[in-house]
């Protein structure tokens, strides 16, 4: 996936100016109420941002200045928000307008815009089968464009999926309570325990990313096909529509067993399609919490 330094420039500005947008126009105050802790040590005061809570108004400072500002509290000042970002062989699938990869790199990137217009630092950890990148939280728009070109120009060493040893590493890693994102098709199993620790010590919310063929094949006859993490082949005959069905059966079955675990967990939810505008679901989770 390396890109001469034009070409990755031009898909950095590209998704900063999307993503950005978003954050701002649509996220902002979703983003800031969901997450939004209200902590119990006053630090500063700072200008109104669309959706502050009006309950931390200063009045006088307000009256002083004859324009809005709000108390800003510790907690508040000093929040992390870190995103597991699953690069295993699967992200590189997309059937539709985009690949997942694509998706998880634009939705990273409005989830980064959005915590650094709170003034929130940003981590993110690349996982495949192994822990394959650590950037630490910082704060500020270089370090967010510095993640977008990790994000577009990173290559992976390995192709399989471990979401424990992604979970494992986050937790031992990142000591005080966070707010993270787990970004991941979830082609992967035996990481329930994994998620309770980390749920129990981190706020944890996981974004599922899903093509519409792994849930519908669609009627072509004998196709050909290669997993995109086990390099395996395998025939398929999509003209028999007792295939069809079992597949779509499969698809239900395991996200339904995904729901189950997370809501166990307490770990919210939302699932994104690469043949879908990923703000609708994105916005109801946020309103959700």
């Amino acid at each position: 996936m390396a890109e001469n330094a034009s070409e990755l420039l031009k898909k950095v500005r590209k998704i900063e100016i999307k993503t950005k947008g978003l954050s701002r126009e649509v996220f902002a105050g979703e983003y800031h109420t969901a997450f939004k802790g209200r902590g119990m040590t006053f630090s500063e005061v700072r200008e109104y941002q669309y959706g502050d809570d009006i309950r931390n108004i200063d009045w006088n400072v307000t009256a002083r200045y004859k324009n809005p500002f709000v108390k800003v509290f510790e907690e508040e000042r000093e929040m992390t928000v870190v995103l597991l970002i699953d690069v295993s062989g699967s992200e590189d699938f997309g059937s539709k307008l985009m690949f997942k990869r694509e998706v998880v790199t634009e939705i990273a990137a409005t989830l980064s815009f959005s915590a650094i217009q709170n003034n929130d630092k940003v981590g993110v950890i690349f996982f495949s089968d192994k822990i394959e990148k650590f950037i630490p939280p910082k704060k500020g728009k270089s370090h967010i464009l510095h993640i977008i070109r990790e994000l577009i120009d990173f290559t992976p060493q390995n192709k399989g999926t471990n979401i424990a040893e992604g979970l494992k590493y986050f937790t031992n890693v990142i000591k005080k309570r966070c707010t993270a994102f787990l970004i991941s098709d979830f082609e992967d199993a035996n990481y329930e325990k994994a998620l309770q620790i980390a749920s129990y010590k981190h706020d944890l919310i996981a974004l599922k990313i899903t093509d519409l063929r792994e849930i519908e094949l669609p009627d072509i006859g004998l196709v050909k096909m290669k997993h995109s993490e086990s390099g395996e082949y395998q025939w398929i005959d999509t003209s028999n529509a007792k295939v069809r069905k079992e597949f779509k059966k499969y698809y239900l079955k395991k996200n339904d067993e995904l729901k189950t675990i997370l809501k166990k967990r307490g770990v919210s939810f939302a699932e994104l399609f690469t043949h879908e505008d990923y703000v609708k679901p994105l916005m109801q989770m946020f309103k959700s919490r």
